[in-house]
């Protein structure tokens, strides 16, 4: 299975045996079809493909006879004895005619010419080997009464012959079985492109059992079990670091192309590249579960959802086939008939007609386009889940971003420190981190943080206590400090008018603070904020460089702390002190006024507002099975700048397959005209297809060399 029209004959043939075509989906990158709830054996679904001319097996996960690979080895062999048979027969036909116009023919008037019993058998050869796949499939569309591309290539082969274009009708089985090819190796390549993901994952993972490190295949290794990851290896299993810490490049998975710094409970993913540290990682998913497999799984199933203009060429075919099947027939007869012109002439008319009409490069123009987008985008850190979705961020005029794990990081980082009372900024954050070393509350974590980040050693603190919902104190060179709230400043009774009134103008736009003090006075205080990433804001100034009109926050937090934000984002217009329930209507509010809208959150608690919006986009979200299910487009990384890179990806696709539409249309409108006035010929219109398929193709492919994020 390597085409489109092919999934549309095993929904007309096996969707009735099964209770209707929604029991049917198709994976063209690994040539799978998926039936569910069927009554059907496997003996009966067998033998219902095989009477379209195509064969299947039960697929049981590992590469079978009938795996593509296979196929087009057989195809491509066939091909080429079709080619080489050809090649023979022309050579044989001139040595007996002794001159090379003979052995062309004449456009028609074959049966005059006497073609020698040697060419007839090589020819005959050429096009048996050109029709092994065509022929069947042509008399499966006959006995239905449904003519497609494979009907009109079978029909144009025995009319040439039949008027004794030897030549002409081995020429053509070639050719067409050429273009065929040609299609099975662009969805070939697009199939490598997604497989390359999956080999991503080493083979073997060094599992520790006993205190030994033995080698496992990554499918034999059980969820919890450990294994080490050696400098510069590449992570076979997603996992938890539980010893060693290393620069992990998740490249491969999220796009991301800095190294980042996987320490004791970070989580790792199978296919990312350890740096200079070697890892001890306990597994937390089976080797079919990662987050890897679960790309490869995703991209493979995108093709059963179709984009809107694969679903326009299919419903376009269908008329347009037996529209020009109808066409060469009155080509063929009503000339002879009304103005008694010649019959050879008019019917080998007519087999130019029905060899040019053949749809084939522009079925194959959008499917071989949209393969290749989901495939880039994938190697790109960006799941796209269906070609329905790829397609529509190019008509995007509207977007809206959730705030909280989206505009900003999601965790408090430390924004300011104020010295009172003659202490410095860094004694401040030295005695701050010795005290809150002791907890994992977030703010804590954020100073000690922000210490490291600023090689200031925390002041070592004895003694220390933890006061529930209030803050800390301990003991620091002697000297009793402590650390806390507003409120528990409030409560010890040391806060004076010009201090209060600094903390409440921070805690009004949303800011954290933590006070520190001594018993007889304040020290200074740690103002934390959830920080706006660093690349929302260059993100948005793309945005609206690419024509976006509205680029619209999201969000449950108080106005004053959403105005800040938004100030330093740049976005057009803010939405605050929202519930779930809000966000669907402001989401509804901007598909409404502009047209089509992109929702995007950080995955499952947005998902009322994602799935309203015209595009869902989950953010941030490698490892997290659920939020990938959410949206109609998942971003592994927390990076904004991916979702430009979107738009301007999709917008590359649509005009690609825009390009290859109109060039298949206008080729054959050329020919069509040179059939009618006499100057084209079987050879050269099937070249000519053979040519526009190529083109297609390569332009096609092009989406797989796009430039990474």
């Amino acid at each position: 299975m390597d085409c489109a029209e092919e999934v549309a004959i095993l929904k007309d043939v096996l969707g009735p045996l099964v209770g209707g075509a929604e029991h049917l989906s198709f994976d063209i990158l690994n040539g799978r079809m998926t039936v569910t709830g069927a009554s059907l054996d496997d003996v009966s679904l067998a033998r219902a493909v095989s009477r379209t001319g195509m064969r299947a097996e039960r697929w049981t996960g590992e590469r079978t006879s009938a795996a593509p690979n296979d196929n087009r080895r057989v195809r491509a062999g066939l091909t080429t004895a079709s080619g080489l048979l050809t090649i023979a027969g022309f050579v044989a036909h001139v040595a007996v005619a002794g001159d090379v116009a003979s052995a062309l023919g004449s456009e028609g008037a074959g049966l005059t010419e006497q073609v020698p019993t040697l060419a007839r058998l090589l020819y005959g050869g050429a096009i048996a080997t050109g029709a092994w796949y065509v022929a069947p499939k042509g008399w499966f569309a006959l006995r239905r009464l449904r003519p497609d591309m494979n009907l009109l290539m079978t029909v144009a082969v025995i009319g040439a012959l039949v008027i004794g274009e030897w030549f002409e009708a081995a020429t053509v089985s070639f050719l067409f079985a050429l273009s065929l090819a040609l299609e099975a190796w662009s969805i070939a390549r697009a199939r490598r492109a997604v497989e390359a993901l999956m080999a991503l994952a080493p083979p073997v993972v060094r599992v520790i059992e006993s205190g030994e490190v033995v080698e496992r295949a990554p499918a034999d290794v059980a969820v919890g079990a450990l294994f080490r990851v050696r400098p510069g290896e590449k992570v076979p299993l997603d996992g938890r670091v539980v010893r060693g810490s290393s620069g992990v490049n998740q490249a491969p998975i999220t796009g991301e192309s800095a190294s980042v710094l996987k320490e004791v409970g970070e989580t790792v993913f199978a296919g990312t590249i350890n740096g200079d540290g070697a890892l001890e990682v306990e597994s937390t998913k089976l080797a079919t579960e990662t987050t890897l497999a679960n790309i490869v799984r995703l991209v493979g199933d995108a093709q059963s959802r179709r984009a809107p203009s694969e679903l326009w060429v299919e419903r376009f075919a269908r008329v347009y086939t037996p529209t020009i099947f109808l066409l060469a027939i009155a080509v063929a007869v009503l000339p002879p008939l009304l103005f008694a012109a010649a019959w050879d002439d008019w019917t080998y008319r007519a087999l130019v007609l029905l060899v040019i009409g053949c749809p084939c490069a522009l079925v194959i123009s959008t499917p071989v386009t949209i393969v290749a987008a989901l495939a880039s985008a994938a190697r790109n850190g960006i799941l796209i889940k269906g070609g329905v979705f790829v397609e529509a961020p190019a008509r995007l005029q509207a977007i809206a971003l959730d705030k909280t794990g989206t505009l900003t990081a999601g965790r408090p980082v430390v924004t300011e420190v104020v010295s009172l009372n003659d202490h410095t900024a860094s004694q401040i954050v030295s005695r701050c981190a010795g005290l809150e070393a002791h907890t994992d509350h977030p703010l804590a974590r954020a100073i000690v943080d922000y210490a490291q980040r600023q090689n200031i050693a925390p002041s070592l603190a004895a003694d220390v206590q933890i006061i529930p919902g209030k803050g800390a104190r301990g003991t620091i060179e002697g000297r009793e400090y402590w650390l806390g709230s507003h409120r528990y400043l409030e409560e010890r009774a040391q806060e004076s008018p010009a201090l209060h009134h600094q903390i409440e103008q921070r805690s009004a736009v949303g800011q954290s603070v933590v006070i520190m003090g001594t018993g007889d006075h304040v020290c200074g205080f740690v103002v934390l904020a959830d920080a706006i990433r660093s690349e929302s804001a260059d993100a948005i100034r793309q945005l609206k460089a690419m024509g976006i009109k509205s680029v619209v926050m999201l969000t449950g937090d108080n106005r004053p702390t959403a105005q800040a934000i938004a100030t330093r984002a740049g976005v057009d217009e803010i939405r605050a002190e929202l519930l779930p329930v809000d966000k669907v209507a402001a989401v509804a509010d901007l598909v409404e006024r502009f047209g089509a809208t992109a929702m995007v959150g950080d995955g499952v608690n947005d998902a009322p507002a994602l799935a309203r919006a015209t595009i869902g986009i989950a953010m941030g979200v490698a490892g997290s099975d659920a939020a990938i299910e959410t949206a109609d487009i998942a971003l592994l990384a927390d990076d904004l700048r991916k979702i430009p890179w979107l738009i301007k990806h999709s917008r590359q696709a649509s005009a690609i397959i825009r390009q290859n539409i109109a060039c298949s249309l206008v080729v054959k409108a050329i020919f069509v005209l040179l059939t009618f006035s006499g100057h084209a010929s079987l050879w050269a219109a099937i070249l000519a297809d053979m040519g526009v398929t190529l083109v297609v193709v390569a332009n096609a492919l092009r989406l797989l060399r796009s430039q990474r994020s």
